[in-house]
């Protein structure tokens, strides 16, 4: 159970995909201006981690590894990343037209979201079991979900405030998103003091 709440919290905060690693940069600037439309990618790329590490992780090690195609892990991956984001597109402009629409065309740039292709191929470099993996999953989807809240409510801050005329807009945000992972840089070694 420790090593479990560890590789959570790890992925949360330690490790979190957009703030440590830097990955997922497109929609963590593009879609943290509303709260709203946060939440909705945020739900998407949870679904899609998980779901992605569930079904590429015994590709991995069940076809690909037994048959010595390990070396096509990567296209694989982004083939079942891509799928089921098409699933999420469907169902969401189904049953769901305004979050669709408010995600516009960052709902198909999941399929290209780094951090999602990212996590599937690091919990097979970090040699994680399947349920170990799965974990990660969640844990990076909520570190990224944890990223985007913050975020937009400091983007909300940063608009609101009197900023000088050359760094309005893209530079401030720049700014504010350094700020805010350098901040994330503080939990290291906390998880393990607390998990000892």
């Amino acid at each position: 159970m420790k090593e479990v709440l560890i590789i959570l919290f790890s992925a949360i905060l330690v490790d979190n995909f957009v703030l440590s690693r830097f990955l997922g940069i497109c929609p963590f600037l593009g879609v943290s201006k509303n709260l709203k439309t946060a939440m909705g990618m945020s739900m998407s790329v949870i679904f899609v981690m998980v779901l992605a590490t569930v079904i590429t992780w015994p590709i991995y090690h069940l076809l690909l590894l037994p048959n010595d195609l390990a070396y096509l892990q990567t296209m694989i991956f982004i083939l079942v990343i891509a799928s089921l984001v098409q699933l999420i597109e469907i169902f969401l402009k189904k049953a769901v037209p305004p979050l669709y629409k408010a995600l516009g065309v960052f709902l198909p740039l999941i399929t290209t979201n780094c951090a999602i292709l990212g996590v599937t191929i690091l919990n097979i470099d970090e040699t994680y079991g399947f349920g170990s993996s799965i974990v990660n999953s969640l844990g990076a989807g909520l570190g990224f979900m944890l990223a985007l809240f913050l975020f937009a409510g400091v983007r909300r801050k940063v608009d609101q405030a009197n900023v000088p005329k050359f760094f309005k807009g893209l530079p401030i945000t720049l700014v504010s998103a350094a700020l805010v992972s350098i901040s994330f840089f503080g939990f290291k070694g906390l998880i393990e003091n607390i998990f000892k």
